[in-house]
């Protein structure tokens, strides 16, 4: 571990860098809802020794800065880089919130008396950390030398780009564009109706449903959502898990729609990614409970509170698929719990 590859991480993630005068200490700050956020990078390693009144003295200089910007809640974290992890214990241990960083192990360390979380960023540092430890360094040494200035930046940039999210959203898009040149043509051929799929063996309605809606308001307002929710949830569990549970969830959205059609013997036509949408937001859910209450910007109970709102106007509205919906909540956030416990097994069974 770098300061360097820090540096490649934190600006990745949308924080600007914010450089002292000092070489050994490197500052980052975003500026979020609740106030800004600031991570304080002091790179131990260079044989840098500072007292707990040098420490705590930075940090004031640090909140001072941004309060004479107008800011008033300004939140810092402090991570100490450094392969004598007891030299840098004895001054993290004076301040819980400070975690320590082994250049040597490439892992973050984080004591009892320390806050368990900072918006997220423990996963997100020890995916990152755990993906350097992986990585050989002849191979980081052969692309160094090889690749053009700026293109190892910007295949990491691209790397991290929601870009199930986006290839999503525009597939719903641009179905959504031939239907209104169509006409009825593709909601007679691909909405989901339990009589096609029962007497004609039309099994795959339940995915090409997913991707037509009714209206542009219908398309819209799960595009939304799909996109700034699905963000944060294709970030955290990647690429190919997050399409995982973002089909599960559609599908079992669509049979628990079915199952409840043919329990009340009521047959409607249906389409839209509303089920996969909220498997997203049930991904997001399990997600933040995982992290202790809190992922990124979002916690645990402002998402428990917006799926069951949206569950509540669906149930006090009509023309509106709410077993999809719920279908679809309960898939995702079972998919996303399997699929996690899979991947920290994984990581145990290689690490």
């Amino acid at each position: 571990m770098t300061t360097e590859q820090l540096d490649e991480l934190f600006v990745s993630y949308g924080y600007g860098k914010i450089p002292s005068n000092l070489p050994e200490f490197v500052f980052y700050c975003h500026r979020e809802l609740q106030g800004v956020n600031v991570i304080q990078v002091i790179d131990y390693r260079q044989g840098l020794y500072i007292t707990e009144d040098q420490y705590f003295h930075l940090k004031e200089k640090i909140i001072d800065f941004f309060r004479q910007k107008g800011e008033r809640e300004v939140h810092v974290m402090s991570l100490i880089l450094c392969a004598d992890t007891q030299k840098a214990k004895k001054l993290c241990l004076c301040d819980s919130f400070c975690w320590i960083i082994d250049t040597m192990e490439n892992r973050l360390i984080i004591h009892e008396s320390q806050v368990s979380d900072f918006y997220g960023w423990k996963g997100m540092l020890e995916d990152y950390l755990y993906e350097l430890a992986r990585r050989p360094e002849e191979t980081a040494t052969k692309q160094a030398q090889t690749e053009p200035a700026g293109y190892k930046w910007d295949r990491q940039r691209i790397s991290r780009l929601p870009l199930v999210s986006i290839i999503l959203v525009t597939v719903n898009v641009i179905v959504f564009l031939i239907c209104t040149f169509t006409g009825d043509l593709l909601y007679n051929k691909g909405a989901l109706s339990v009589m096609y799929i029962v007497k004609d063996k039309a099994y795959y309605r339940v995915i090409t449903s997913m991707f037509l809606h009714w209206d542009i308001r219908h398309l819209f307002s799960n595009m939304i959502v799909l996109y700034y929710v699905g963000e944060i949830v294709e970030r955290k569990m990647g690429h190919l898990p997050y399409a995982a549970v973002y089909f599960l969830a559609g599908i079992a959205g669509n049979i628990f729609s079915m199952g409840y059609e043919l329990l009340l013997g009521e047959y409607l036509w249906s389409a839209g990614a509303s089920g996969a949408v909220f498997g997203v937001e049930g991904a997001l859910l399990f997600l933040a409970i995982l992290h202790r209450g809190r992922l990124e910007s979002v916690t645990a109970g402002r998402v428990a509170f917006a799926v069951a709102f949206s569950l509540y106007c669906g149930f006090t509205s009509t023309n509106v698929n709410n077993a999809a919906h719920v279908g679809g909540v309960l898939m995702g956030f079972a998919a996303a719990a399997v699929i996690c416990l899979v991947l920290l097994q994984d990581r145990m069974r290689k690490g």
